[in-house]
């Protein structure tokens, strides 16, 4: 039975016409979605090239939605002030490609931005235990990082119960994001788990219907 607890929806513009994208940014506030998701890539922790810090800042001239941004890049730390300046409200980088992730964590949170760890299908939750009492969210990546319309790895589903038991017997408050092959098909199962915040790409921006999709996305769709 799906949670009475309000789910949100991040939608990443990876997905969208970018020669439109105020259209793009229109769809998504049109749809009732929370967030714009902004997928950075830098050709190295990712094998693509993607949006630079202008972008961030280009979108905020034009949205008031909150802009979540996903460093999938080498070396998160040197990029976390561009970010903050263009106006991101939550910012989140892989804890694979950061040394001193307590350090850049608490940069985002000076920043005045919401915090968040991201982890790959083979990183257990397990390697979060040092600052999972810090973060503001963790982002579980159901798909291997990079490429947009890929099919959910059904073992890192498991991640989010995990930390959902976490947080509950900790008695702390970081919200569970989940990105990669999130649609109205796959969204259910996913809130059973105790995920808050569903990351979808191609489901909402290649949907008939985007603003129907959003909706079904977060009332749990059709299930798996």
């Amino acid at each position: 039975m799906l949670t009475s607890r309000k789910v949100q929806i991040s939608a990443s513009v990876l997905r969208a016409d970018l020669t439109k994208v105020d259209k793009a940014v229109r769809i998504c506030e049109d749809s009732g979605v929370d967030y714009i998701h902004i997928d950075v890539m830098d050709g190295h922790f990712v094998p693509q090239l993607t949006f630079g810090n202008k972008f961030a800042a280009d979108l905020r001239k034009i949205t008031k939605l909150p802009i979540d941004v996903h460093l999938m890049v080498n070396n998160p730390a040197i990029f976390i002030d561009d970010y903050l300046k263009a106006g991101a409200d939550a910012i989140s980088f892989h804890l694979e490609a950061d040394i001193h992730v307590n350090r850049t964590l608490n940069v985002i949170k000076a920043g005045g931005a919401r915090a968040g760890i991201s982890i790959v299908p083979s990183t257990p939750v397990a390697a979060l235990s040092e600052i999972i009492d810090i973060v503001d969210f963790v982002q579980i990546m159901t798909v291997n990082p990079g490429f947009s319309g890929q099919k959910i790895i059904h073992s890192s589903i498991r991640k989010i119960k995990e930390l959902d038991v976490i947080r509950k017997s900790q008695n702390l408050s970081f919200e569970i994001f989940v990105d990669g092959g999130v649609s109205s098909k796959t969204s259910g199962e996913l809130i059973n788990f105790g995920a808050d915040v569903l990351v979808t790409a191609s489901a909402f921006f290649d949907a008939d219907d985007p603003k129907k999709e959003a909706m079904l996305i977060r009332a749990g769709g059709s299930g798996l």
